[in-house]
């Protein structure tokens, strides 16, 4: 009896999974409040370089005035007289600025001054918060496997509590720059542990819906919550200690989630794994006699269980053993070339909110409303199409989206508002569908002994290939069309790539290496199109074929040794 049938026992739609979705959906909420952040305290108005006759003088007429000059939020002026409307430049620099607030919300920029010639200082520290996230992500990753999915969740968001809240304190940028790669060492790490954790104990349509609607739907409540809580206490100080500390409250996921089973599987603790779906079961209210439980842990000692006599099989899964054999060498190298396209894509996409002529307030909460739709129908296609058409069509819809949008920008004041949201949005859309569906797709394919140092290692890649979407913006001072051409080719290669890894759809996850190798074996590229009118099959159809195939590949092995 192997994992899925002893969790189908167990129950794997039950009690258990709609809690551990009910948390999920706390943590999107948390998380998407703590990745954004920085974006939030870092949100820079409309502002002019002070003067004492503007003082009493409208927003309007300030800008009016200022709108002569090529950078009219940078120039100092020395005379100004109202009446007849001359002026005249001086030539010291801008100290001192008249801000024309959004919503009232005072950001960390405006009380600090970090604009024009110190407006880098808020980029350093955004730097350095990617720069930790590459770090955290890698280090939790190999602690996911170490030490347990659970352990390294709570160490990573106490990470990211720690370090928002003394950003809190930061008054130069020596400090602020500490504090945000301290941030940055939660970012991603404080959501995947626990994405693998429901990867590995639901079934394989909540998995699809179920996961997929949670995610959507929260991470949307986190990001409005986000800008309206910023707005609602008005100081970026504030909106830090309110947002950060709500991370800490993840600590009690310790006495509330189960360990992952598989985990534990693969490092020899076949007792530890029959525990945790014994709680599982208790949870869901289900009777699993101990002759089933005898069958798994037999199941697990001829598959899994390592024989510490032999120095080859003895020693634990090292990441690096997935590139020692072909199929597998091939399979992660397109992992982390998918990471390393949809990533930077999707940052640069979901952080453009200023510049597209309405409040940043706004427009995140519109870019939020996106998300609930989107998650849904990504689960939804994911169930009926499977995972490879979804994230293959999805990365070519945003290509066209993202291209479309970026036209629209290039005609600079001739552009459309309405059309150039609209466009924007429609991106967002498709690239949270395109993100979520490689994400599953990519995580699934990875075989449980070395998932999370895996999916770790994917991120670290999609992060630091994020380094260059401030490079790719910045090519649209040369050739305007550059950026939406680049995001275009970026994602079709994207769209490629998935082409050429397996389905996952209907199939049982690979556990150990051996069978990552021959997961997909003999499946072309364009296989999975055969499939799309077919109906999913359920859970335990899915059971039935999983156990014809072990026996299938059993039979020729039996033959050989006799």
């Amino acid at each position: 009896m192997d994992f899925e049938e002893i969790l189908a026992k167990c129950g794997n739609s039950s009690r258990y999974q709609f809690l551990i979705l009910a948390l999920y959906g706390y943590l999107m909420v948390v998380i998407s409040m703590h990745y954004f952040s920085q974006n939030v305290i870092s949100f820079v108005p409309d502002h002019w370089c002070y003067h004492e006759e503007l003082v009493n003088r409208s927003f309007a007429e300030v800008e009016a005035i200022y709108s002569q000059f090529e950078s009219p939020s940078c120039t100092r002026l020395d005379v100004v007289d109202v009446v007849s409307g001359n002026v005249t430049v001086s030539d010291k620099r801008c100290d001192r600025w008249i801000y024309h607030y959004d919503f009232g919300y005072k950001s960390m920029n405006t009380e600090l001054n970090w604009v024009c010639d110190e407006a880098y200082k808020a980029r350093v520290g955004q730097s350095l918060f990617f720069v930790g996230s590459v770090c955290g992500t890698l280090v939790f990753g190999l602690l996911g496997d170490r030490i347990g999915r659970i352990k390294a969740l709570i160490l990573a968001n106490w990470c990211g509590f720690l370090g928002d809240f003394s950003t809190i304190f930061t008054q130069n940028l020596t400090s602020f720059s500490i504090s945000r790669f301290v941030s940055g060492l939660a970012a991603d790490a404080n959501s995947y542990l626990m994405y693998i954790l429901i990867l590995e104990y639901v079934s394989p349509s909540l998995r699809n819906v179920g996961l997929n609607t949670v995610l959507g739907l929260f991470y949307c409540l986190g990001l409005i919550g986000a800008s309206w809580l910023a707005v609602w206490v008005g100081h970026w100080r504030i909106f830090l200690a309110c947002s950060s500390l709500p991370l800490v409250l993840v600590t009690l996921f310790y006495f509330l989630v189960q360990e992952s089973a598989q985990w534990l599987v693969t490092r020899n603790d076949i007792d530890g794994a029959i525990m945790r779906l014994q709680r599982v079961a208790a949870i869901n209210r289900r009777q699993v006699s101990d002759d089933d439980f005898k069958a798994f842990r037999s199941y697990c000692e001829q598959h899994y269980r390592q024989d510490v006599k032999d120095d080859e099989s003895s020693r634990q899964t090292k990441l690096l053993d997935m590139l020692k054999t072909p199929r597998m060498r091939s399979t992660a190298i397109k992992l982390l070339l998918i990471f390393i396209i949809i990533t930077p894509c999707y940052n640069t996409i979901a952080r453009n909110v200023e510049g597209l002529g309405i409040s940043p307030f706004i427009m995140f909460s519109l870019n939020a409303l996106m998300l609930p739709p989107s998650g849904y129908l990504q689960g939804l296609l994911q169930d009926q199409i499977g995972r490879k058409a979804t994230a293959v069509s999805w990365m070519t819809f945003t290509g066209l989206f993202a291209a479309a949008a970026g036209y629209v920008i290039s005609l600079g004041k001739d552009q459309n508002v309405i059309l150039l949201v609209g466009l924007t949005l429609a991106a967002r859309f498709g690239v949270s569908i395109a993100d979520g569906a490689s994400s599953q797709f990519s995580t699934e394919l990875i075989p449980t002994c070395v998932r999370g140092r895996g999916v770790a290692v994917a991120h670290v890649a999609g992060f630091a290939a994020s380094f260059l979407s401030p490079y790719i913006i910045h090519l649209g001072t040369f050739f305007k069309p550059a950026p939406s051409i680049i995001l275009g080719l970026l994602f079709l290669t994207g769209a490629y790539v998935c082409l050429l890894l397996p389905e996952t759809r209907d199939r049982k996850l690979p556990m150990s290496l051996a069978e990552g190798e021959e997961f997909g074996k003999g499946e072309g590229i364009f296989d999975f199109l055969h499939n799309l009118r077919k109906k999913p099959k359920t859970d335990l159809e899915l059971a039935a074929k999983t156990k014809q195939l072990e026996e299938d590949t059993l039979m020729p092995k039996l033959s050989t040794q006799n």
